[in-house]
């Protein structure tokens, strides 16, 4: 317990030890990412990397309340987060971030930009959607497919209700928890015609994987941006039957306004955290953007069982498309962190919308 508090302790006086006024350094853009497996820069990339490297963020600040040291970049006053992976990791650390002293996010923009699974009925690999909802993918009740009626899609069942897809869905958000987060729309239109015409690569691994999803015509498509929403949960799945529950389930809880596009972790553990910072003033909740690009297929393709291909995501070859989709998420994201930045004059005040 002594070495403890002593770690902590240093943690604080190291933290009150960097320079910054009263009210704390103006931040305009958080980057929020999720992992990095080594080193900031040159190594095996993770979802931070590119953002050290290239935007670039070349000052580290310490962080002890949260997973990771984050960078900084004080001429364009963009800071740069690694929350962990998992809800739980997304949400400690955006909360402690959102609560730290030294900066004032009163007006920053939130980008959260990470890979993901991708939903073959809508986009490829190497895409990247610009999300209106993030839906939670963990609340509710569940019985073992061996367990539940015969005449039942699925067994997860949503709280307060008796069967799937109860009619009509409960409130979304309640004493259970949050199980939908609306994201400002006119924001996310803006980034996406923003950025809508820029170019990903499509390279010859991708036409390899594309080429076992010919009967999904957005899944054997180049790599594109798009509009689409982001489903998170803790646990990695995979499969056709899933996927069908992914889609339903998104389209359940938004009220038919959302689609599924994406699979990822960490979205609503960062979005519950924004959500309580904004109640409080924190943030500016209408400036949040959730960007996800695809790694992966969440079904599998021709010739291919669902166990073979969630034995391949956890090989050492991992994800299918993994590089790609860290290039799409810089690519597709550094232009609306530049935009924002170097226009400060027009975006601290204003929020920009798109048609």
């Amino acid at each position: 317990m002594l070495k403890i508090a002593v770690a902590l302790v240093a943690g604080a006086l190291a933290m009150s030890a960097l320079p910054c006024d009263a009210a704390g350094i103006p931040i305009r853009v958080v980057v929020v990412t999720t992992f990095e497996p080594g080193e900031d820069t040159g190594d095996v990339p993770g979802e931070f990397q590119y953002w050290v490297e290239r935007l670039p963020l070349p000052e580290t600040l310490p962080f002890p309340l949260g997973y990771r040291h984050l960078r900084y970049n004080a001429a364009r006053g963009v800071l740069g987060i690694v929350t962990g992976e998992g809800a739980e990791r997304g949400a400690a650390s955006t909360m402690a971030l959102g609560t730290d002293p030294r900066f004032d996010l009163s007006r920053a923009y939130w980008l959260v930009a990470g890979i993901a699974g991708v939903d073959p009925n809508a986009a490829s690999v190497g895409s990247a959607a610009w999300a209106n909802w993030v839906v939670n993918a963990d609340l509710g009740f569940e019985l073992d497919a061996r367990d539940m009626p015969s005449t039942w899609a699925t067994g997860i069942v949503p709280f307060d209700r008796a069967t799937p897809f109860a009619s009509p869905a409960p409130e979304a958000v309640s004493m259970h928890g949050a199980e939908a987060y609306e994201l400002n729309a006119g924001l996310a239109s803006w980034a996406y015609h923003l950025t809508a015409a820029t170019p990903l690569d499509d390279d010859p691994a991708l036409r390899r994987i594309r080429a076992h999803y010919a009967r999904f015509p957005q899944a054997a498509r180049p790599p594109f941006v798009l509009r689409g929403d982001s489903l998170c949960g803790d646990r990695y799945w995979v499969g056709a039957s899933m996927n069908a529950w992914a889609e339903r389930w998104v389209s359940y809880w938004t009220g038919g306004r959302g689609t599924f596009v994406m699979t990822a972790e960490e979205d609503a553990g960062i979005m519950q955290s924004l959500t309580f910072l904004g109640q409080a003033g924190r943030i500016d909740l209408r400036r949040v953007l959730v960007l996800r690009t695809a790694s992966d297929y969440a079904v599998p393709g021709e010739g291919e069982t669902a166990a073979a291909l969630m034995a391949h995501d956890a090989s050492a070859s991992g994800e299918s498309a993994y590089r790609e989709a860290l290039e799409s998420a810089y690519r597709v994201g550094s232009p609306v962190v530049t935009e924002l930045s170097a226009r400060w004059d027009r975006y601290s005040a204003q929020v920009p919308a798109g048609p």
